[in-house]
């Protein structure tokens, strides 16, 4: 640190503090125009200037509420949200809820931006001692170290932080671009295929062959769900038989994360869905359902639980992987979740519904597999392009990380 910079601790340059009690009373929101900032606004920006809320409170609901001027900066001081790191300052005059901690430069000594950028180097996870009950103490908070340069140099590393993180911000907008231009060109060629037959004809080939219409249950050996076993996931074993549940089931991949282990016995009571290798499986409940994908064979043997269904191919007639991509198709999906019974609580798709399912597919085993080639062949090379773009994305975050620690130790004025 250079030699006219001191270092002080964020209680005695700044006032720190928490928001107000969010109004219970409904009648308070009515026809507001007053921002009530809460965790939720802050959790949209997630980094940067805040103006607008969710709730606007009326005259009568700011009656004893404390108001924060523009310039103070927010961030999640318990709950969940305040590991998420999200750091935002006002650019309006606004109330703020209790949920939030409140930190408000006295400017004699500390620029706002200035110390705005400072937090961004300062992680809450390295602050609370307990993580499991997430929470920010505000005397924490006002121990904080922060350097000091004179306001003209804090004025200026400001000005050079503002132009540096606004170059990063176009760059990573632009690699944020092309990294879906390239998840929506496969999807787009994905979809035609399977809208419209006689493209997929000309892209295998062989525009001789036809395509034709049948059930899921013409064209499979086996459709069906399991269960949970009893004990639920306190049941679980440290080793055994794979048990697939619906968090496993991604579209075209398998996830192995949380995977559930079972036990012989287990297994035994859930013989009616071993799985075998083929096999596509369907998430058929939930917030997931719709998600579809190929069973991979390293995980077997394994068994599924209520959530997932097992749609075994009849290979003579319909390829695995071309059935695994017919159904994450976004027009085979919206048929899907169309027939999906919405109950009180989640969606959910029965056997029946799914033996009933009719597609259109060739009848040429060879074809399907055609198909099945040049789909693997180009999702290959959109996840390289997608690889290339995430690696730029994650270059420019260090890149951000870098330039905060060179201007904190001032290195980037003279």
């Amino acid at each position: 640190m250079k030699a006219n910079w001191q270092t002080k601790k964020l209680a005695e340059v700044c006032d720190i503090g928490a928001g107000n009690s969010a109004p219970q009373n409904k009648d308070f929101f009515v026809n507001g125009k007053y921002p009530f900032f809460r965790t939720s606004d802050v959790g949209n920006i997630h980094i940067g200037k805040i103006i607008n809320s969710n709730d606007y409170l009326n005259e009568k609901g700011i009656k004893g509420l404390k108001l924060y001027k523009k310039g103070t900066i927010l961030l999640p001081k318990s709950g969940a949200s305040t590991f998420l790191n999200h750091r935002v300052i006002l650019d309006v005059d606004g109330y703020v809820s209790s949920h939030l901690a409140t930190i408000k430069t006295t400017e004699k000594l500390l620029e706002s931006d200035f110390l705005f950028y400072y937090l961004l180097e300062i992680k809450a996870q390295d602050l609370i001692q307990d993580h499991k009950y997430p929470s920010l103490n505000l005397q924490v908070i006002g121990d904080i170290q922060i350097p000091l340069p004179p306001l003209p140099t804090q004025h200026r590393i400001v000005k050079i932080l503002d132009e540096i993180f606004s170059d990063i911000a176009k760059a990573k907008e632009h690699a944020e671009k092309n990294l879906q231009n390239t998840k929506e060109l496969f999807e787009s060629y994905l979809q035609n295929i399977f809208a419209n037959p006689a493209s997929a004809k000309a892209t295998a080939g062989k525009p001789g062959e036809d395509w034709e219409e049948k059930t899921l249950k013409e064209l499979t050996l086996k459709i069906g769900s399991g269960a949970t076993p009893r004990g639920g996931r306190k049941s679980y074993k440290n080793e055994g038989i794979s048990l697939i549940r619906s968090m496993n089931v991604h579209d075209r991949r398998f996830k192995e994360k949380n995977l559930a282990l079972i036990d012989d016995t287990q297994a035994s009571n859930l013989s009616n869905v071993t799985l075998e290798e083929g096999d596509v499986l369907l998430n058929i409940t939930g917030a997931s359902v719709t998600r579809c994908c190929v069973m991979p064979i390293q995980y077997l043997p394994a068994r599924v639980n209520q959530h997932v269904s097992i749609i075994r191919p009849r290979q003579e007639l319909i390829d695995t992987y071309f059935l695994n991509y017919l159904l994450t198709t976004k027009l085979y999906k919206d048929q899907l979740f169309g027939i999906g019974e919405q109950g009180a609580t989640r969606q959910a798709i029965t056997k029946a519904q799914i033996e009933n399912f009719t597609i259109i597919f060739p009848k040429s085993i060879a074809e399907q597999k055609s198909i099945v080639i040049k789909l693997d062949a180009l999702f290959a090379e959109t996840k390289k392009l997608e690889a290339i773009y995430q690696q730029k994305l994650a270059n420019l975050e260090e890149l951000k990380k870098s330039v905060l620690k060179k201007a904190f130790a001032g290195e980037l004025v003279e």
